[in-house]
């Protein structure tokens, strides 16, 4: 049993009866209309040192290559080039809400061929099209990596990941997005995590904002707000109020553990029903030390290998039989036996357990 793997237990026990933090709604929910746009394009990484595609193992790198030194009127039909200091990259970019013509935003640049390194590298003129095939933005600019690579005749060591990295303002918006975002008269609340009770509470505190309903609950994830109804001058103005009024959003009762790193996250509303735990390891060890018999010098006879294996069964004591009463929090159980010295591990298969025999209630998300 590995027992020096990270063992971090985050829970949050706020005690009972519990006191919820108000949360604006801007962070709460999604407006409608207001959102990103995702951008992708396909592009050229120059001036590497050395470290870009071999052109024989990504052919489309000299494609696109022809296609830019044509386009600027360089004729290299029929040449054959095999230049070491360019990379085909995929480059990607989110389109704010209300960007307009003119402003910058930042872009991600990816690797797609076998480049070792894009420290250093230029990325040349990129459309960036968005998923209806038009043209967004154009990207360009002096690429930052986040990586190094150090290679020799017998070892190569690599620290982050330098065939990927990104240009701050590395692109300019040349398309606006047609939304007539004045001219709504309604305007729907997504919220992020759908709940039936946050969503009254927003309707609430909206309606109770204003004196009047302007608010309607229509799902556990969707508030509308009539615009006409707040009298706003636009409805610019009346998501300024809104998103600044604070709710206190109700949680679901949920354990995220993550077994790579031994993580326990848990809700305050989580809870136990009587259950009795208990919890033993068996280890076998085999080991094999096979000897080599030789015959004497000038001896008659061959040699032999004679298998040794030694055998070992250890049992741990654990941690016996524990019952837990009715209605007691998680964060007790996870106290009570992290203070009896149990790993990670073996904590995490108590949990699922617990889960499997229903006595667990929340959602149990393991990752």
């Amino acid at each position: 049993m590995i027992r020096r793997m990270l063992f971090i237990v985050l829970a949050i026990c706020l005690g009972s009866p519990a006191i919820a933090t108000p949360i604006r709604i801007k962070d709460l929910v999604e407006f409608d209309g207001v959102r990103g746009n995702d951008l992708v394009g396909y592009g050229l990484v120059v001036g590497l040192n050395g470290t870009g595609d071999g052109i024989r193992n990504a052919p489309f790198t000299e494609e696109i290559m022809s296609n830019i030194l044509e386009r600027l009127g360089v004729n290299v039909t029929g040449e054959q080039f095999r230049p070491k200091n360019v990379a085909a990259v995929f480059v990607t970019a989110t389109l704010p809400p209300f960007s307009r013509a003119g402003s910058q935003i930042d872009i991600t640049v990816s690797a797609i061929g076998d480049a070792k390194s894009l420290l250093g590298g230029t990325l040349v003129m990129t459309p960036l099209n968005a998923a209806d095939g038009q043209i967004y933005a154009v990207a360009q600019g002096t690429v930052i990596a986040g990586g190094a690579t150090v290679q020799g005749d017998g070892a190569q060591v690599t620290e982050g990941v330098p065939t990927s990295g990104s240009i701050p303002s590395g692109a300019r918006v040349e398309r606006e997005i047609e939304f007539d975002f004045s001219a709504l008269t309604a305007l729907r609340l997504a919220l992020r995590s759908p709940d039936f009770t946050t969503a009254g509470r927003i309707e609430a505190a909206i309606n109770n904002s204003y004196g009047r309903g302007v608010a309607r609950m229509l799902d556990a994830g969707t508030v509308v707000l009539d615009i006409t109804a707040t009298r706003a001058p636009s409805p610019a103005h009346a998501l300024q109020r809104v998103e600044n009024i604070t709710v206190e959003p109700q949680r679901k009762a949920r354990v995220v553990v993550d077994q790579r790193s031994g993580t326990i996250v848990m809700g305050e509303d989580v809870r136990i029903s009587r259950v009795a735990v208990s919890q033993g390891n068996l280890t076998l060890r085999i080991k094999e030390e096979p000897m080599v018999i030789q015959p004497n010098p000038f001896a008659e006879g061959r040699t032999v290998v004679i298998p040794r294996t030694t055998a070992e069964l250890q049992e741990e004591p654990g941690i016996g039989l524990a019952e837990i009463d009715e209605g007691t929090s998680l964060s007790e159980v996870v106290a009570g036996l992290n203070a009896l010295g149990v790993a990670p591990r073996d904590m995490i298969d108590i949990l699922k357990s617990i889960k499997a025999a229903g006595a667990l209630h929340a959602e149990f998300v393991v990752r």
